[in-house]
């Protein structure tokens, strides 16, 4: 499981259109270009695939610029990433020029291979590791990983290979070789006990 609190800038790039889901409840659809920094470079523009509940009550035409906050989760369906947003406001005037996803993540899942202990230039100490979130997709599994940095020498005993944990801190985007990486600076760190389960399809 991972789930972001966010605030997206970026354009509108397909038009809204008003749906209706399987239960009656109308929600509003519409696509929003933004941009993810590169480590070096130019960053990897994306498109965000925007839903709100009922109509929307501002304009929402192509080319203008947006400010959104709401909920952004991930899909990967093979290699590709596609970012899905839950728009719970939403301002058409913002002055905000500059492409940008800003907020928070929390994450559940597993932990990789490793958990490194490293030291900064001014002889400082923390931990860096990788996690992934597992997906069912179709018949197989999608393994989404993100990368955890957390400025602190403590470690817990259950923070180990292969071990649960849930993750929340500030939520980091970037891209490399046109590739999304998602990044956790983390705030809060505990164990997740995994329960056994055979219809289990998501972590």
């Amino acid at each position: 499981m991972i789930k972001c609190n966010v605030t997206i800038n970026g354009t509108v790039s397909r038009p809204a259109t008003v749906r209706t889901s399987s239960d009656g409840r109308e929600f509003t659809c519409f696509t929003v270009k933004t941009t993810i920094p590169a480590k070096s470079g130019a960053g990897k523009q994306v498109e965000v695939s925007v839903s709100m509940d009922g109509q929307g009550t501002a304009p929402i035409t192509v080319g203008a610029r947006i400010g959104m906050q709401g909920t952004l989760t991930f899909r990967k369906r093979g290699e590709a990433m596609y970012l899905n947003f839950h728009a719970d406001t939403l301002d058409t005037s913002t002055s905000q020029d500059k492409d940008a996803i800003t907020g928070s993540i929390e994450f559940r899942g597993t932990v990789g291979r490793q958990v490194e202990e490293k030291t900064d230039k001014k002889g400082c100490k923390y931990l860096v590791f990788s996690a992934f979130s597992t997906e069912k997709d179709g018949e197989t599994f999608a393994f989404t990983w993100v990368r955890f940095i957390r400025f602190s020498a403590e470690k817990e005993a259950f923070l180990a290979p292969r071990s649960g944990v849930i993750a929340k801190g500030k939520l980091e985007l970037s891209a490399y070789l046109d590739k999304i990486n998602i990044g956790c600076r983390v705030e809060e760190l505990n164990e997740w006990v995994k329960q056994e389960n055979h219809n289990r399809t998501q972590e």
